[in-house]
């Protein structure tokens, strides 16, 4: 049994948050780098969780915004999405998929390793 488990690929959780009008672009693209895929026999695919909430930031002097101006403290309506990235090279490969699709110029995102049990 310990030798299934240590020829599995490494498991990370790809963690981001983005505006709620660029929230279906944004699973779509890390869904497309393989993100989110459940290993097992029931082959599921775009698994995700996602929670609502409401994030903060001021823009900086050299600051490009998408949203909210230059000093302004901005409030935004966004989505925090969780998702399993099953390898390295899916994380990644995960990861430069959602800077692409991201409206903001910094998208704030965590890539996290997860242990098997």
């Amino acid at each position: 049994m310990s030798s299934i488990i240590a020829s599995a690929p490494a498991r990370f959780k790809l963690v981001f948050l983005v505006p709620i009008p660029a929230l279906e672009a944004c699973k779509t693209a890390v869904f497309a780098a393989g993100a989110g895929r459940y290993p097992g026999p029931g082959n599921y695919t775009e698994c995700a969780w996602v929670s609502v909430g409401t994030g903060q930031f001021r823009p900086g002097d050299t600051a490009n915004p998408h949203l909210g101006e230059v000093g302004k403290l901005e409030k935004v309506e966004e989505a925090r999405v969780e998702t399993l990235c099953m390898g390295e090279d899916i994380a990644r490969k995960a990861v430069q998929a959602l800077k692409s699709a991201h409206p903001y110029e910094e998208p704030a995102y965590d890539v996290i390793k997860v242990e098997n049990f």
